[in-house]
């Protein structure tokens, strides 16, 4: 059973779930994870969509996709998704916003199709997976002790995953490593926001085993043709603002902005 406002739609060789919500101009949003689905975003986005037509993509194989063999689970063919579901929605001009490992997915799309969107958003993002070492860094850093361990079993347990029961007991323990107060109350709330999600395992579990998609694209991001904007959170323990200015200084029509008062 779809949600209102939610079809599916034939690109090449699968059917993506899209859900849309408001009108204006066309932004393509991908989710997080992987393994997640567009009910990550909650109803965080709902404020933007007096102006804008929130195209919240479950990608491959995610959420309420369709499942496509193993094969095709890659950062390049996701890439390639978004293009053609731009062109099967019939839209000419619109926006990609990612968020997390979608932001890997519009960064890498901004690279192999440049010009396709007219605009790219990269929310905590990284251009190259050599970036990755900040989780760590920042799981080393994490108080206290008992919060710690549990983050850093979770993460391993990523590559063994069997069950959305599975998924979602690890996305529990990890939740407190991406707010900047570990024992913030709003954790609650963002779950309850997001409680709608149906998780892949599947998904995750073969991208955690890769470096979740190994993203190499910081010595192509001058053939990105369309503005850019990087937005970083100044607490954020998985993609630093390192890797959002190394990205934004990389594109020729780069901007990046620092959530400075960010709480998550």
């Amino acid at each position: 059973m779809t949600e209102l406002g939610g079809r599916y739609v034939t690109i090449e060789d699968t059917r993506l779930f899209i859900a849309e919500r408001g009108r204006g101009y066309p932004v393509l949003v991908l989710h997080g994870g992987p393994g997640l689905d567009h009910h990550m975003f909650g109803d965080y986005l709902d404020s933007l969509d007096d102006q804008y037509r929130l195209i919240f993509v479950d990608q491959r194989s995610q959420g309420r996709s369709d499942r496509s063999p193993e094969s095709t689970w890659t950062l390049e063919q996701m890439t390639r998704d978004v293009t053609s579901l731009a062109r099967a929605t019939g839209l000419d001009r619109y926006a990609v916003y990612g968020h997390s490992f979608g932001a890997f997915v519009a960064l890498q799309h901004a690279v192999d199709f440049p010009g396709h969107a007219a605009e790219t958003i990269v929310s905590s993002g990284i251009p190259s997976a050599r970036f990755l070492q900040h989780v760590e860094d920042s799981l080393q850093a994490l108080e206290p002790v008992e919060l710690r361990e549990q983050v850093i079993a979770s993460w391993e347990r990523e590559k063994t995953v069997e069950t959305q029961d599975d998924v979602a007991a690890l996305i529990k323990d990890q939740m407190p490593f991406h707010f900047a107060n570990p024992l913030d109350p709003r954790i609650k709330e963002y779950a309850e926001r997001s409680a709608q999600m149906e998780y892949s395992p599947d998904v995750l579990r073969h991208f955690a085993r890769q470096e979740y998609g190994a993203i190499e694209v910081k010595e192509r991001l001058a053939s990105v043709t369309q503005p850019m904007l990087v937005l970083a959170g100044r607490h954020d323990r998985t993609c630093s603002m390192e890797a959002a200015e190394s990205i934004a200084k990389g594109v020729p029509n780069g901007d990046w902005w620092c959530l400075r008062r960010a709480d998550t």
